[in-house]
């Protein structure tokens, strides 16, 4: 996608700055109205490149409703998923602290509608919000566990195991503010955020509704235990 057609959309309303970003209700109002005048809307479908590793791509983003994977594609055409992203996260920050070209993809999963916060919107609030610098600290304290946990799961456990690990991950409160116990998402779905096929992802996720983990539904999945599923293969 081009950088200049990213800002497309509507200026949102406070109210729906703080439903579809919790980091704004510990800003002033002030600053609410600098976060709200930077930010637009944008629909992808599915399959939709939200923006591709290189990109020179000036603006945060947060997942107002859908789903997307954050991954890319190694020399040998490998795919790799570093993260899901549904709504209420937000991600990208790093390369826009460093007005950086972009390290790595993110596709639209499902039809999704994406918040866009222009830089200059960002780095205001960087240098003159501390409720805003508190969320970010704790955002990159998170993400880089994040990472640092998803490196240790693909070496070290079984596919059966860096699924529910990768379920779990959807769970942390600081980069999913708005999970629930029960969610949307298809076997298909959770396959392509886990890096595994649909038919080793459906022999996973049977495993761990055996297990008591999970129940399988139409259209979804309820987590009955994270704890376990957070710890699944130690």
């Amino acid at each position: 996608m081009a950088n200049g057609a990213a800002g497309v959309g509507i200026m949102i309303s406070e109210d729906q700055l703080k439903r579809v970003a919790a980091w704004s209700r510990e800003l002033t109002e002030a600053e609410i109205e600098v976060a709200r005048a930077g930010i637009t809307e944008r629909s992808y479908r599915t399959g939709e490149t939200v923006f591709m590793r290189g990109d020179t791509f000036s603006y945060w983003a947060g997942m107002v409703s859908g789903l997307a994977r954050m991954g890319g594609v190694s020399r040998d055409g490998k795919e790799t998923s570093l993260a899901g992203l549904t709504a209420g996260a937000w991600f990208g920050e790093g390369s826009v602290l460093k007005n950086e070209p972009r390290r790595y993809d993110v596709v639209a999963l499902r039809d999704s509608r994406v918040a866009l916060m222009e830089r200059s919107a960002f780095m205001w609030l960087f240098e003159n919000s501390v409720g805003f610098n508190r969320f970010l600290v704790r955002q990159l304290n998170e993400r880089l566990g994040q990472f640092i946990g998803m490196l240790e799961v693909n070496r070290t456990l079984d596919a059966t195991a860096r699924l529910a690990r990768s379920i779990a991950s959807l769970f942390n409160p600081i980069l999913y503010p708005e999970s629930t116990a029960h969610l949307e998402i298809t076997q298909e779905e959770i396959g392509a955020l886990s890096g595994m096929s649909r038919q080793n992802a459906n022999r996973a996720l049977n495993r761990l509704e055996k297990e008591g983990l999970l129940r399988l539904e139409y259209g979804g999945v309820t987590i009955l235990d994270v704890e376990r599923l957070r710890g699944y293969g130690d």
